[in-house]
């Protein structure tokens, strides 16, 4: 399958750089995934389309303020170091910029030396790994130290950092924010609980990856990151139960979909506890096991995100949306609109 398939035009003033006040006040584009029929919304309009019994699977994963602005030690040159997983004891995997003034034993300083990095390994493509030295609490320092590690297409300075984490956020780890979460308030969340609507977190830590485009012509050819995962009894015992009564399980977020297939696939389409590394690439072909539909924002040409839901609906229906979706100036990306990929409705309802 060509990666080219996979493309379409997107004007660059579509590109969302700041998020609305409201959270909910996005648009929401409503496809069917079965015929590819649309319908134009907004985001508190999601309400009508589940229904009691249906359950959303959200990732509670908590960006990581890990962008951190220091100089070398030795000559003062400013560096740019971005977190992306803990490999060990105080040692992190990072991104360097400029990564050819770093080797092995080079340290640099952030805050006045509040917190120092000695470089102990170089990797590929301005890869580096630093063994970190500080006193008190490592997180308490990066949160006062760091930036949010907002995508290469924002270029825009966010005023307030926590409009990139969801209000759900609680698990440290992330590079990048499930941005599909970002639309939900508490309120909104306790609306569908009274509606009859489950709601459950699993946690998937984003990588960087996620943005990394696709450099080969085809699809197939393509290699996936890995991303760390993990998912309680009681998150399992809950989505199971949903699926066991007949409820739809609605992703949120292409995160929440490849935690939910990673399990389910390898446990004949049910949920376990279970925690790993998921490299899962799921692209037209796939045969999900468990997520019946999914609520996501509108992604990069060619990527992966927008192959897992062509995957999910048809190739043609997702393109034939998203002409739509530039036609009526929908926001793209991170802070941008939301599409959902609407299941079929339950047979007890028809």
């Amino acid at each position: 399958m060509d990666v080219n398939e996979f493309d379409f035009d997107l004007p660059e003033r579509l590109i969302a750089q700041t998020p609305l006040q409201d959270r909910t006040a996005s648009r929401l584009m409503v496809l069917e995934k079965e015929t590819g029929h649309v319908e134009h919304r907004h985001f508190p309009d999601l309400l009508d389309e589940v229904e009691a019994g249906d359950i959303l699977v959200l990732n509670d994963t908590r960006v990581l303020p890990a962008r951190l602005m220091g100089v070398k030690e030795d000559t003062g040159a400013t560096i740019e170091v971005l977190l992306l997983k803990e490999t060990g004891e105080d040692e992190w995997e990072t991104l360097v910029k400029p990564a050819k003034r770093i080797k092995v034993g080079t340290v640099v300083t952030f805050g006045d030396g509040r917190l120092k990095a000695e470089c102990t390994g170089v990797l590929e493509q301005g890869g580096r790994l630093f063994k970190f030295q500080y006193e008190g609490i490592f997180y308490e320092i990066l949160d006062a130290l760091g930036q949010m590690p907002l995508p290469p297409y924002i270029t825009e300075t966010l005023d307030d950092q926590d409009r990139y984490q969801t209000v759900f956020a609680k698990e440290r780890g992330s590079a990048a924010a499930p941005t599909a979460g970002l639309h939900f308030t508490e309120e909104i969340l306790d609306q569908f609980r009274e509606k009859g609507v489950d709601v459950a977190f699993i946690t998937l830590h984003v990588g960087l990856g996620t943005f990394r485009p696709v450099s080969v012509d085809s699809v197939e050819a393509h290699t996936m990151h890995a991303e760390y995962y993990y998912v309680t009894e009681q998150t399992a015992a809950t989505i199971n139960q949903a699926k066991e009564r007949g409820g739809r399980v609605i992703a949120v977020g292409t995160t929440s979909a490849r935690t939910l297939e990673t399990i389910a696939s390898a446990n004949e389409g049910k949920m376990v506890a279970t925690s790993g590394w998921t490299s899962i690439f799921i692209y037209p072909g796939y045969t999900f096991s468990i997520v019946d539909g999914l609520l996501t924002n509108f992604h990069l040409p060619k990527s992966t995100l927008l192959m897992l839901i062509s995957a999910l609906s048809k190739r043609e229906h997702i393109l034939a949306a998203y002409k739509q979706a530039v036609d009526e100036e929908y926001r793209f990306f991170s802070f941008g609109d939301a599409m959902f990929i609407k299941p079929q409705q339950r047979k007890e309802s028809n």
